[in-house]
């Protein structure tokens, strides 16, 4: 039985920052992993799910898993709630905001927000955020969140947070109803991606639908 990794960047990012995290679930953990590009601003957050659903479809394997960071992990949700033809797997989102975002609203009401944002992020998280349409997913799919608690980044400089955060994505923000684990890591938005500590955190789920806890 085949099983393949896909992994799907965030905002403003090329496919290739996933580099590190791919490399870590081969060489760690023996997963192969797969790139997936998309435009996150020009493609509306449909547009996106069904190209992501064609690149899965393509891998022809009997298991994909999808690890996402950022908005990546809110294109892997719709594409699972587009496409009940999937092939089954677990998905990991890191530092998605799956419950809105105070740092995209805020830039949102800026004259120059909205083009910077994008269509896919304007769509899924903030006109209709995954909370309210992916529990069919979580119904049918082991869902894993990871949350960083190291605020460092641009957010900061947008708003004012008075929770954990990874600089960018509040932690209640990633808190998915129906998610079968969330953990918070000290790492910030960024930082997720090129966390050894992350990597492995997401391969223990993607191998047993839980993350590594202290005993």
């Amino acid at each position: 039985m085949s099983t393949e990794v896909v992994l799907v960047h965030g905002i403003w990012m090329p496919g290739a920052v996933m580099s590190y995290l791919k490399q870590q679930l081969k060489r760690d953990h023996g997963f192969r992993g797969h790139l997936f590009s998309y435009a996150s601003v020009r493609g509306t957050l449909d547009e996106n799910a069904e190209l992501l659903a064609d690149f899965v479809d393509h891998l022809g394997a009997d298991s994909v898993h999808l690890v996402g960071h950022s908005l990546g992990g809110v294109i892997g949700l719709r594409m699972l709630a587009l496409n009940d033809a999937a092939p089954p797997g677990r998905v990991v989102c890191l530092g998605s905001p799956l419950c809105g975002c105070r740092v995209a609203s805020n830039l949102s009401r800026r004259s120059w927000g909205s083009p910077v944002l994008g269509k896919a992020l304007v769509a899924g998280v903030l006109d209709d955020a995954a909370s309210r349409w992916a529990g069919p997913v979580t119904a049918q799919r082991d869902i894993g969140v990871i949350a960083g608690t190291r605020a460092m980044g641009v957010g900061r400089l947008l708003t004012t947070f008075d929770e954990d955060c990874d600089g960018t994505v509040s932690v209640s923000e990633t808190r998915l109803p129906g998610a079968r684990d969330h953990i918070c890591m000290d790492v910030s938005h960024m930082g997720l991606l090129a966390s050894r500590g992350v990597a492995d955190q997401a391969a223990a789920f993607l191998e047993r639908g839980e993350f590594l806890r202290d005993a």
